[in-house]
């Protein structure tokens, strides 16, 4: 787990963004077969879910790592 946050720490921000729309596309497109019946592996969702928390997790850091140099630098 330590290795899938140090890549997702060394994306950028437009990656984290990309990252996060096709997690979010492919959990749609799961729950979608789920509701349909035509699911094989559960464990994806779960997966899938996590992963979509963790990249919002260092979006929100690096927005407040942000406005914290921002309060820093106008003094």
């Amino acid at each position: 787990m330590a290795r899938l946050i140090e890549g997702l720490r060394a994306l950028s921000d437009e990656e984290l963004v990309g990252r996060l729309a096709e997690a979010r596309q492919e959990s749609f497109n799961l729950r979608f077969q789920h509701a349909t019946g035509r699911l094989e592996s559960f464990s994806r969702l779960g997966e899938l879910r996590k992963e979509i928390a963790r990249i919002n997790t260092l979006l929100r850091e690096r927005e407040i790592e942000a406005a914290e140099e921002m309060e820093k630098s106008r003094g």
